[in-house]
């Protein structure tokens, strides 16, 4: 049996060191342009994600209520403080309220209604519109406010009220 050099080298106990390629291909992925478009997309979709609220331009009332949980594709019915009613972006005689919101609920009476009235709204006119869309057979209407509000003082007595240690 003949031995080669390289088979000498080897059997002799020798090691010799293998030089690697340069036109070897890459085990390592590289994170950083990835990461790069991810923060991107995240700034983007942070700034955008105000503007997608659809709806008329009204000034909330402040109240302590929290957040209510997301539901699935509600109706907006806004009340201006001139009393003018919006269903999504179109203005609505208050006669032709009911039988519009049928039409865009269609068969299903839980379709979930949000009423966004302006704070300096009459009373009266949010109170008509609410009725209204009872009468209706709607049955899952929310008064949408905003947050932060004057307290009804209801954490304050329940504080005042513990004994103090």
């Amino acid at each position: 049996m003949a031995l080669s050099s390289n088979d000498a080298f080897a059997a002799s106990g020798g090691s010799r060191r293998r030089r690697r390629s340069r036109k070897g291909a890459l085990s390592e992925i590289n994170v950083t342009p990835l990461v790069d478009v991810m923060l991107v997309l995240l700034i983007i979709f942070m700034i955008s994600a105000p503007l997608l609220t659809v709806g008329v331009e009204v000034e909330l009332p402040k109240t302590e209520a929290g957040a209510m949980e997301d539901q699935s594709k509600p109706i907006n019915v806004s009340i201006r403080a001139d009393g003018s009613i919006f269903v999504q972006e179109d203005a609505v005689a208050f006669t032709g309220l009911a039988p519009r919101l049928r039409e865009m609920a269609g068969e299903e009476s839980k379709t979930p209604i949000y009423v966004r009235a302006d704070g300096r709204a009459s009373y009266s006119v949010v109170a008509q519109v609410m009725a209204a869309l009872s009468s209706s057979g709607f049955t899952t209407i929310n008064l949408i406010t905003d947050t932060g509000g004057p307290s009804s003082g209801a954490r304050a007595q329940a504080s005042a009220e513990a004994p103090d240690q």
